[in-house]
Parts: structure tokens; sequence; C-alpha cells
């Protein structure tokens, strides 16, 4: 946010009533910032001293560094107390992501607790970040990355009857969390309808699941490369 903007939102808060010593607070907050965050953060808890909330998004801010510092060891984070995003749905922290010889960012998010209410949907704390793909690249050309390719077997996971949905999607979560991309097969075709799109899809593999599997505790597992089948 530039000076100009600055001095349009404390107009704005001035018109809304807020008296002289937080029209003051605000305006030495916004210019707070700085590349040493626990320093930076205490300065900040001193400057709204007085402020219940944004004394506790102050310490709330320390605990996100704490975690942050934590699993990350080495990076650089810089705290802008007047840094702002072009969305107003943020109810929390802010934040964006940049690399070394780029001056853009490659990504960003924030906290948005009231987001999906405003959708309609139900009360929901949430926080997201989204990546610019495009950036991503450049940084990576900048940098002189280079693009390791990985190679991945999909799984398109089958179940013969409606009912058998449910154990579908715990095969599939259990196919995710072992690194391996899985889709199950919702539109309630005929297996070889099924069998058809998937193959179509480029997909390695098949797990199809009847009602004897279910009991037997196994599956059928379908090899599109090498057209071929067994039960495990």
């Amino acid at each position: 946010m530039d000076k100009k903007d600055y001095k349009n939102a404390l107009m704005l808060i001035k018109e809304g009533g807020a008296s002289q010593k937080c029209l003051d607070t605000l305006e030495g907050l916004v210019k707070i910032r700085g590349e040493e965050p626990f320093k930076v953060s205490r300065i900040m808890e001193k400057q709204v001293e007085g402020y219940e909330k944004a004394t506790d998004a102050t310490r709330n801010l320390d605990e996100i560094l704490e975690l942050v510092l934590q699993t990350e060891e080495g990076i650089n984070i810089n705290i802008e107390a007047g840094f702002a995003r072009g969305l107003e749905y943020y109810t929390g922290i802010i934040f964006e992501v940049y690399v070394p010889q780029l001056e853009i960012a490659l990504g960003g998010g924030g906290r948005y607790d009231k987001l999906i209410e405003l959708f309609g949907g139900e009360s929901t704390p949430a926080v997201g970040v989204a990546h610019g793909l495009d950036r991503i690249m450049l940084a990576m050309e900048e940098q002189k990355t280079a693009l390791k390719k990985k190679e991945e077997r999909m799984v398109a996971v089958i179940p013969i009857e409606d009912h058998l949905k449910r154990e579908a999607f715990r095969i599939s979560q259990m196919l995710r969390e072992a690194d391996i991309p899985a889709r199950v097969e919702v539109m309630g075709r005929k297996l070889t309808n099924a069998l058809q799109d998937a193959d179509k899809r480029k997909t390695d593999y098949a797990i199809i699941l009847g009602e004897r599997e279910l009991k037997d505790g196994s599956v059928v597992v379908r090899d599109f490369r090498k057209r071929r089948q067994k039960t495990v």
C-alpha cells in the first residue's frame, strides 16, 4: 500500500469516528517493517498497546513465526505492518512469497474465516494460498532451475455397485497418502464404459471393486499397459 492509499484509509477511518489517538497509532503502525521478525513484532506490540484485539494479533503472529521458522530453517521473513492485498475477504494474517532475482510475488494468501460462510456455507475457519505458475516458471528460468519430471502412475478406482463408493473413496485416499494419484468413478457407468473412459484418460491402472471382492478383502487390478488383470 503506498502513502496515498494510507492517507485515504486514515481519512475514511477518521470519518467513521475514530479518535486522534487511534489515528496516530495506525499511522505509526503502517510504517513498521523489517527483516528481523520477532524484533518487528515487539515493536508492533508496543505500538498497539492498549488495543486488546491488536495485541492478540501480534501474539498470533509470533506463534505463526515460530511454526514457520521451526519448519523451514533459513527462510527469510520480511514483515510489513502496512502490507495489504487486493481482496477484502481476509480476516487475519496475509502473506506473499518471493524468491531472489525476481521482484514479483510467486504466490500469496492468508486467513479468511468468513469466506465460506459468505458463499452460503457453514462458518468455517480457513486459510489458503494461490500460486502463479507462470511466475514460478519465470523464476525457475532466472535461477536456471531444472524441471525434474516425475513419472506418476494414475489409478482409477471403479466400484461396480453404487453402495461400494464409500469403500472406493477409502481406497483412493490410501493411494493418495502413498503419493499415488487416484480418482474414483462416480458416474455410475457400467464397468465396460468406466474402463474405456479410464483407458482414454491414459490411466495406468484400474482397481475394480465388487461385492465379492469386498467380502474377500480383495480387489481386481487392471493393468492398461500390459492389457491384463489379476485379483490381489
